[in-house]
């Protein structure tokens, strides 16, 4: 596990928590604000951590609990070579932390892969699930992939790219961000826990899982996430996008507004795909408002 170095502690002033996965890995988290067994659950994707909520995590815990892992093999999590880095480990991994907390109701926001993860989690137990916060994510198959992002799901070569030339999360740091660019500590908090070939597998093995057609092993838990979806139409919704995403474009959006009609939408035309990051001034507030609306 990595830790965090004396000058970045001040942008993730927290004390992670740790909890052994059905899979035997450790799992770094974060647990904030009152101890209820209502929370916040905020899932985020690849190739950041927990430390993309950071901003949000200081906005909500006054009120609210505020729970965020770190997948396996991201963040301050182990990154063991060998785990099973598919979305239906995930979402059990997932299941287990919250089981473990005894949550009764969840407010879920999740970003990038943390769409298709959270809505997989809440497709199977959507009695806990309480309001949506929907950044830049899906939760569903889509035909759209980058041509940069098919890349790297090759064996060759895709790898070497994503662990040996840090082909993904280095540039995500920039190509993620439009209306201003990460301070010099801000990019490196992002890249803390990327800094080596062992340390970026699960990177790879995020981009390796994604499903393009029912012949990849995730379809069927990506599916299942979507089929889920019909059982939040009733409950209340944000969608927060940032409309210069190269990856989860305006298609993206579109879907989500069909899917949770009931949403209210922010659709920030300039921000890009760390929305959180690039647009935080405007939309930490508004969601933090929305998580504590009555």
């Amino acid at each position: 596990m990595n830790s965090i170095p004396a000058r970045l502690r001040p942008l993730y002033p927290f004390s992670p928590h740790t909890f052994t996965t059905p899979g035997g890995a450790q799992m770094s988290y974060l647990d904030e604000g009152p101890r209820t067994d209502e929370a916040v659950l905020m899932l985020h994707g690849n190739p950041t951590w927990s430390f993309y909520y950071r901003e949000l995590i200081q906005a909500v815990m006054p009120r609210l609990r505020c729970i965020v892992p770190d997948h396996i093999g991201m963040g301050l999590s182990a990154k063991p070579e060998d785990y099973s880095y598919t979305l239906a480990t995930r979402i059990d991994d997932l299941a287990a932390l919250v089981g473990s907390l005894g949550l009764k109701k969840i407010h879920l926001v999740v970003h990038d892969w943390g769409g298709a993860i959270g809505f997989g989690f809440a497709a199977r137990h959507p009695g806990l699930i309480g309001r949506l916060v929907v950044l830049n994510t899906a939760a569903f198959p889509s035909p759209h992939i980058p041509k940069r992002i098919a890349l790297c799901k090759t064996r060759f070569p895709g790898t070497l790219l994503v662990r040996g030339l840090n082909g993904f999360a280095g540039p995500a740091a920039c190509m993620s961000m439009h209306r201003r660019r990460l301070s010099a500590d801000e990019r490196a908090g992002f890249l803390l826990p990327y800094d080596t070939w062992a340390n970026r597998v699960a990177v790879d093995a995020f981009v390796k899982d994604i499903p393009m057609d029912d012949r990849h092993p995730t379809w069927a838990a990506l599916t299942a996430a979507e089929a889920g979806l019909v059982h939040f139409r009733d409950r209340p919704a944000l969608i927060v996008w940032g409309g210069k995403d190269f990856c989860f474009h305006d298609w993206y959006f579109a879907e989500w507004r069909r899917r949770l009609p009931q949403a209210e939408a922010h659709y920030l035309a300039d921000a890009g795909h760390y929305v959180l990051a690039d647009a935080a001034i405007e939309v930490v507030p508004k969601i933090a408002g929305f998580l504590g609306s009555p």
